[in-house]
């Protein structure tokens, strides 16, 4: 970074050394305050890459989107295998929330899970409503809890379970799916999380905090 930098400055000496032999002298203050801002910026962004702290310069040059994980279904049960698909095609071919919310307006992690599962054929039935969509975290583990699939946080979780968080997790309250797991690495997918709507997150069961427990397809 500060080789180009300093590239960048010498350009600028040149256009102002160029300018100054021209009829154009009142060019050189431009000149001198744009080569400024160019060394302050990079240099800004230099500092901030070092730190960890963009600043928003992500937002300038957001960084690639993360690759679906390889996921060797042929191992998995069919409904389980059927939710790593959907996951799969939904992280291809993202919707907005509201899609995922039958148009309402909300926090959707929830409800991309509840969708998900009802795309698999692997219904949940909210207890209040009686729908296929239950839009809240906290609902979606009573359901998971009197429907005695739900297991606790040292449960060894498998793709197309369903993880539920809350703090002191970075999520907070939080929900999505399980779709890969190396020893106690868990690669999930969920709706409404950073970097992007829908995305690819990982956590090491080891060392995570703020997991309530995980919610079994069957």
């Amino acid at each position: 970074m500060i080789s180009d930098l300093t590239e960048v400055a010498q350009a600028a000496g040149t256009l102002v050394t160029m300018t100054n032999r021209g009829r154009n002298r009142w060019l050189r203050p431009m000149l001198v305050l744009a080569a400024a801002v160019v060394l302050v910026g990079g240099g800004v962004g230099w500092a901030a890459s070092r730190s960890g702290d963009d600043g928003g310069w992500s937002s300038v040059f957001p960084q690639p989107r993360a690759a679906f994980p390889e996921v060797d279904t042929a191992v998995l049960s069919p409904q389980r295998r059927a939710i790593v698909a959907v996951l799969r095609a939904e992280y291809d071919h993202p919707h907005p929330g509201q899609y995922y919310a039958q148009g309402a307006t909300e926090p959707w992690c929830a409800d991309f899970v509840s969708w998900t599962m009802h795309q698999a054929g692997v219904t949940l039935v909210n207890p209040n409503s009686g729908s296929w969509r239950i839009p809240g975290v906290a609902t979606l583990t009573d359901y998971f809890q009197s429907a005695h699939r739900f297991r606790g946080p040292d449960y060894a979780p498998q793709p197309g379970d369903v993880v539920l968080y809350a703090a002191p997790n970075r999520f907070r309250q939080h929900t999505n799916v399980v779709v890969a797991v190396d020893g106690t690495r868990v690669t999930t997918v969920g709706g409404n999380e950073p970097p992007t709507e829908i995305s690819v997150n990982h956590f090491d069961r080891s060392t995570v905090e703020g997991i309530v427990g995980y919610g079994r397809p069957r």
